[in-house]
């Protein structure tokens, strides 16, 4: 091959590698520029906020905690309040169950009490800050397995009662029984009657809280901050009431 034509193909060679290199280039700046559309939002403000980290995430605030002293029933009808079929009575507010009270009152009124254990973490989440509250109320009901009936398992049934026997009921040969139950409610002041009510109680071997909760967006920008201090909201109609309270005592665990 002669010098002329070396160079002519050294020449070819050179334009198809710049073609190729500017193709390449222009790819990968449309991959980019597609990546950044399909980022939207979080590019922006990420660009906007001078290359800091903005992310946003959810925190739970706890409003109030409560220690429990009974567990009851209004002793007169709530106004706007028909549906309200137990209190969980405590020392600051009391707490009126307008839907899971029910089947709440059936299941503490038909068991057995000195065999009911009712779960210690009762946490309800308050959507709205504005005196309604929601959550889940759990405990557990076991016995020996000799002293179980069949009247007893029917019942379990019909009350969606799960067994949850643990390895400490098996070494002792008993059985025991769980149940979940939504619920749902409104906040309202201390009862008129705690006092009385705490003068025919014996103090519990162990505390039993009740805690209110909200969730909050919160805006983070490379550094954290606390939100401010909220306080749980009654409902605005609330009036203090008397309350009845269940022959029951909880037991400590």
């Amino acid at each position: 091959m002669t010098q002329n034509s070396n160079a002519t193909y050294r020449e070819k060679n050179t334009k198809a590698g710049s073609k190729h290199l500017s193709l390449k280039t222009l790819l990968t700046g449309a991959s980019l520029a597609a990546l950044l559309a399909s980022s939207g939002c979080a590019t922006s403000s990420l660009l906007e906020s001078g290359n800091q980290v903005v992310t946003t995430q959810s925190t739970k605030n706890i409003l109030s905690e409560d220690q429990i002293v009974a567990f009851g029933r209004p002793a007169q009808a709530l106004p706007k309040m028909p549906n309200a079929t137990m209190v969980i009575v405590g020392e600051k507010n009391s707490y009126v169950l307008t839907q899971g009270g029910t089947e709440m009152v059936s299941l503490l009124t038909n068991l057995t009490p000195k065999n009911i254990q009712v779960d210690n973490e009762m946490n309800f989440y308050v959507p709205n800050n504005d005196g309604y509250f929601q959550g889940e109320m759990k405990l557990s009901y076991a016995k020996l397995k000799d002293e179980f009936k069949r009247s007893d398992y029917q019942f379990f049934l019909q009350n969606n009662g799960k067994e949850c026997t643990s390895a400490s009921d098996q070494r002792i040969n008993a059985q025991r029984f769980c149940f979940s139950v939504p619920v749902k409610g409104a906040i309202y002041p201390q009862v008129s009657n705690l006092s009385l009510i705490q003068s025919n109680y014996r103090p519990l071997t162990k505390p039993y809280m009740v805690s209110f909760y909200t969730q909050a967006q919160q805006n983070q920008v490379t550094r954290s901050g606390a939100n401010s201090a909220q306080k749980l909201v009654l409902l605005p109609f609330a009036l203090a009431f008397d309350v009845i309270t269940f022959p029951f005592q909880l037991l400590e665990q």
